[in-house]
């Protein structure tokens, strides 16, 4: 009987960022070959991973990465672990005509479960203007036109503002992982 093999994506919150978290991506990498990941690729410096793994759950393989980042740096990091397949989902489900957004101000906040319908509820869109956030499945879709430094809506869409683990990457990021787990 043969295993099949599943394309991941991790994605760690808030490494390399302002000296906090130092991860180098060949630790990152040997980290997820210590957990059973083969064929890893990381992208950046930021906590993006492609890899394969045997068998294995999303969030098992999220708790066995934040585990051995713990005990061999010390570090407690979140991370959030889907599918190829998932990343492919969100993409696809995107609620924005990107026609002349610019990547780099579009995010895609991964959360470490649904969408908080509640917490969004309580955003007032026009308080928010020109910024824009809308619900997808585990993940929230925001158009930040004018930078997510200058964005009153990005302070929300944080772990502490959603009651939910969240990390995000902008849509460049994004895309750019889904073609590497699709090679």
């Amino acid at each position: 009987m043969t295993t099949t093999s599943t394309r991941y994506v991790a994605l760690l919150r808030g490494i390399n960022v302002g000296g906090k978290a130092r991860v180098p991506m060949q630790t990152l990498r040997d980290l997820l070959a210590s957990i059973g990941g083969s064929a890893i690729r990381t992208h950046l410096q930021s906590g993006n991973a492609v890899f394969t793994h045997q068998d294995r759950d999303p969030q098992q393989l999220a708790g066995a990465l934040q585990q051995a980042l713990a005990d061999e740096l010390g570090l407690t990091i979140t991370c959030m672990v889907r599918t190829a397949e998932d990343l492919r989902r969100v993409v696809a489900a995107n609620p924005f005509d990107m026609t002349g957004i610019d990547g780099s101000r579009f995010l895609v906040i991964f959360l470490a479960g649904p969408v908080p319908l509640d917490r969004l509820a309580t955003i007032d869109p026009a308080a928010y203007a020109p910024d824009e956030v809308r619900p997808g499945e585990r993940e929230l879709y925001a158009h930040l036109p004018d930078s997510i430094r200058n964005s009153k809506l990005a302070a929300r869409l944080t772990d502490r503002g959603l009651g939910v683990p969240a990390t995000n990457r902008n849509w460049n990021t994004v895309t750019k992982l889904l073609e590497l787990s699709d090679s």
